[in-house]
């Protein structure tokens, strides 16, 4: 409409040589980006009035040819914007979808589960997308608390497919299973069973990396099975350890190639001490210069905090290092303990 009333009054205050009013055109056009179909319309009929009453004014302005183009134009704009707001609608109803799909898949996590408080973090690499490949989940068990997260190589719906098998899996063998490690079998035969159902035409092996955590009931100790994924990180006052695993174990789905030997490593885990679980989207976070996001340096620099406050320093910290522009997706769990004793260390495979 500014557009409209700039070009009607320098159309009417300026020599008719200039001829602004052969401008009256791109309004609708320029309002079909924006306005919806009606308003585009009357606007389009406003710049027809407008060169109607110039015409009256200057004989000679070629009225009908600047009219034909109004008309025209207006009702290309027309249908250019019902085409936009069915596009619109249509992205719409997609986000929502996904929205419901991400709550089913990453479902909101309880802040408290027993003595185990639990914070999570979700960030996509593209702002459109709501779901993706990382996954994790948390949850109150007859053997104590158990946690979950992980990476599906590769992208798109087939890698939400594979993190959906994984997270499902885990849901119903996490109340079934006494041992992680019978855990993990059968996350493995999930996902086997799901990359032989829909075999991805973009990947000649379909697999992901997880980290199976268990805190028993009082805590003391947490219990830890990495399938080759970044390792966690352990803080105890103040102090940062790098969870590597005592003996490798295989990412799943690769078991039936490289062996199906998982290792437990059982660590002390007393009150105040936080444990946070990640996807590597968080320590390949690239800055500038092409350097990455040194996650256990970082840490250490940082006071003692409640998950809650950890997890949104550094959610700053990602976007303020990567420019605001992330590479992948990121999952992180952190969880901190808040009562029970401790246990001495060990490791059992």
């Amino acid at each position: 409409m500014i557009v409209t009333v700039i070009i009607a009054v320098l159309a009417f205050s300026t020599p008719r040589e200039i001829a602004f009013s052969r401008l009256l055109p791109a309004a609708p056009a320029l309002a079909a980006a924006m306005w919806p179909v009606l308003p585009t319309i009357l606007l389009g009929t406003i710049c027809l009035l407008i060169m109607i009453g110039l015409s009256f004014a200057y004989t000679d302005l070629g009225t009908p040819y600047t009219a034909a183009a109004i008309i025209a134009v207006t009702l290309a704009a027309a249908y250019a914007s019902h085409v936009r707001l069915q596009r619109e609608k249509a992205l719409l109803d997609i986000r929502l979808i996904a929205d419901a799909a991400q709550k089913v898949l990453l479902r909101p996590l309880p802040p408290r589960i027993e003595n185990v408080e639990i914070e999570s973090l979700y960030l996509a690499a593209h702002e459109q997308a709501r779901i993706g490949g990382d996954f994790y989940e948390a949850v109150g068990t007859p053997f104590g608390v158990r946690l979950l997260i992980g990476d599906v190589r590769g992208k798109g719906l087939s890698a939400v497919g594979a993190a959906s098998a994984v997270i499902n899996s885990f849901r119903e063998a996490v109340y079934d299973e006494p041992d992680l490690r019978g855990v993990v079998h059968r996350l493995e035969a999930s996902i086997s069973r799901h990359s032989a159902a829909f075999p991805a035409l973009d990947l000649p092996e379909r697999f992901a990396t997880a980290v199976v955590a268990e805190i028993p009931h009082g805590g003391g100790h947490v219990k830890i099975l990495n399938c080759g994924h970044p390792p966690p990180l352990l803080v105890r006052r103040g102090e940062i350890r790098v969870v590597e695993p005592t003996t490798p174990s295989p990412p799943l789905n690769l078991a039936s190639l490289i062996g199906d030997h998982y290792c437990v490593d059982t660590l002390i885990f007393a009150p105040g001490d936080q444990l946070l679980l990640y996807t590597d989207g968080v320590t390949e976070t690239r800055d500038r210069e092409g350097e990455f996001f040194a996650l256990p340096e970082w840490m250490r620099e940082q006071s003692p905090t409640p998950p809650r406050e950890l997890l949104d320093r550094l959610h700053r910290a990602l976007l303020h290092y990567s420019g605001g522009r992330l590479d992948d997706d990121i999952a992180i769990l952190a969880v901190r303990c808040f009562a029970g004793g401790g246990v001495q260390a060990g490791k059992s495979a």
